[in-house]
Parts: C-alpha cells; sequence; structure tokens
C-alpha cells in the first residue's frame, strides 16, 4: 500500500490504531526523494484558544505569528511548506493530519506554548511521540492538547486495546528515530536563540503527532504564563530569534535527510 492510499481517519481509530497509520508511510514514490516538503501546524485557533498568559496574550494568536513568520523563512530558503491553518479558525485532529499527508511532507512541525500552573517556569521544550511520557510535567501537558483536539478518551483507551504491542515496533521504525533526531536540533537550536534556557527533548502522548506519515516534533517555544516569556513570544525580536531556530534545525536537518539518501548538498538558492 503507498503512502497517498492509506486511510485517513484517524479521528475515529483507536490511539494506537492511528499510530499503527506511522509505520505504514513509504518512501516518495517520486524519482527526487529529497527533502522537500515541510508541514507547519500551528496549535489551537478558533473557539479553542489554548493557554492565556498574564499580559492577556492568547497562545492561539502568539503560535499563528511565529508559524507564519517561520513558513516564510523556510520558503526563502526554497523549501516548499504547507500550514494546517493560516487564519484564527479551529482545525480538527482529522484535518490536521489529512492536510499533512496528503501535502506528502517530510517533516511535521507543531509549534505550540506552554503553561505552567507556577508563574515562574520558563523555557523551551521540544517533544517526539511516545506513549509513555518522560515525567508528570510532560504527560499533564500532552493531556491538556489532547482534550483540546477532544482525543483525550484515545489515550485513556490505549492501555485496554490489544494493539497496544504495536508500540514496541513503531519505536524501531525511521519515522520516530527521525523525529527524535529533528527534535534534538530544535531544541538546540532555540536554546542558541533564546535567554529562557532550555528544558530539554522529552516524549509524550501527543495525538496531533500520531496520524501522520513522516517524522514529526512538537514545539513549545516557550512559557505564556512566565511574564518574561510572554513578552519575549509577543515581541518582533523575540519571534524572530524563535523563527531564526526553528528553520536553522529544519535546514541542518533537510541536510541530513538528503545525505542519508545518497544527494549531495543543494546549490544555495535551491532545491
Amino acid at each position: 500500500m503507498s503512502r497517498q492510499q492509506v486511510p485517513l481517519r484517524v479521528a475515529g481509530l483507536g490511539l494506537c490504531a492511528a499510530l499503527a497509520v506511522v509505520g505504514l508511510g513509504a518512501a516518495k514514490d517520486v524519482p527526487d526523494n529529497r527533502f522537500a516538503t515541510v508541514i507547519v501546524d500551528p496549535g489551537h485557533g478558533g473557539e479553542d484558544e489554548g493557554a492565556h498568559g498574564p499580559a492577556g496574550s492568547l497562545e492561539k494568536d502568539l503560535v499563528l505569528e511565529v508559524a507564519r513568520r517561520l513558513s516564510e523563512a523556510l520558503r526563502a530558503r526554497g523549501i516548499r511548506v504547507v500550514m494546517t491553518r493560516e487564519s484564527d479558525v479551529f482545525v480538527s485532529l482529522e484535518q490536521r493530519t489529512s492536510i499533512a499527508n496528503d501535502a506528502r511532507g517530510d517533516l511535521f512541525l507543531s509549534v505550540h506554548a506552554n503553561a505552567a500552573r507556577d508563574s515562574g517556569v520558563r523555557g523551551t521544550e521540544t517533544f517526539f511521540l511516545s506513549l509513555d511520557a518522560t515525567d508528570d510535567a510532560a504527560r499533564r501537558l500532552a493531556e491538556r492538547e489532547n482534550q483540546a483536539l477532544g482525543t483525550v478518551e484515545l489515550l485513556r483507551r490505549a492501555s485496554d486495546d490489544p494493539l497496544v504491542a504495536i508500540l514496541g515496533d513503531l519505536i524501531a521504525t525511521e519515522h520516530l528515530h527521525e523525529s527524535q533526531a529533528f527534535a534534538g536540533m530544535a531544541q538546540e537550536r532555540l536554546a542558541d536563540k533564546g535567554p529562557g534556557g532550555s528544558r530539554g527533548v522529552k516524549q509524550a502522548p501527543f495525538v496531533v503527532l500520531s496520524g501522520v506519515q513522516m517524522p514529526a516534533s512538537l514545539v513549545e517555544i516557550g512559557f505564556i504564563t512566565n511574564r518574561e516569556d510572554e513578552a519575549r513570544l509577543s515581541s518582533a525580536k523575540g519571534r524572530e530569534r524563535i523563527v531564526a531556530g526553528l528553520a536553522t534545525a529544519v535546514e541542518e536537518y533537510g541536510r541530513r535527510y538528503d545525505a542519508q539518501r545518497g544527494h549531495a548538498p543543494p546549490a544555495r538558492g535551491e532545491r
């Protein structure tokens, strides 16, 4: 079965069945399999506002602006970009995964802003998919994001799903290894560009990452509940730094992707 033929009714599947879709993604059946397309997924939108900052900022607005700027930066580097939303609208899980898979992306990057009860917590985190969360904070974050997409019940049923054993095979697939590799690059570059500090690369059961047939990572670009992070996310200079870090990470990952397939680096300005 080719990648285009995989059914995309993720919202109607159990979590493990949705996870199984990831392992079915075959390489592109086109002559030139260079790194070409990035899916940029701004979290939340519409009636789903996401987290709120002490100065009144909304996560859905901040991440959309960062995603727009990131898309422009990537296109300027010759990379095709498809956004799951380009305005203040709610996009369901099924729509997000369908957009990504129909575009045959090489990388899925979901952009979010974090929240914590402790307003002193700040910094960036990058996640890749796993049924097991790195820690309690990562688990709670995934639950909050999954609930916003209406998928939290899938996670509650996952332990009863007879297909849960597929996770062992899934972890060994190229997509999850590559997701972890990109997450590390993104976190390193964000740490280079941001004063808030790095909280590291983590894993958690984010359902938005489970149905896409490509390497996928979720980036928390700062804690909107922290006044310093909120101010950084709200400023043009702060967003430029975030965009520069993520764009550099994508470009580095693209070079790695091509090298693994035996391609020489493209000429400057070409891809």
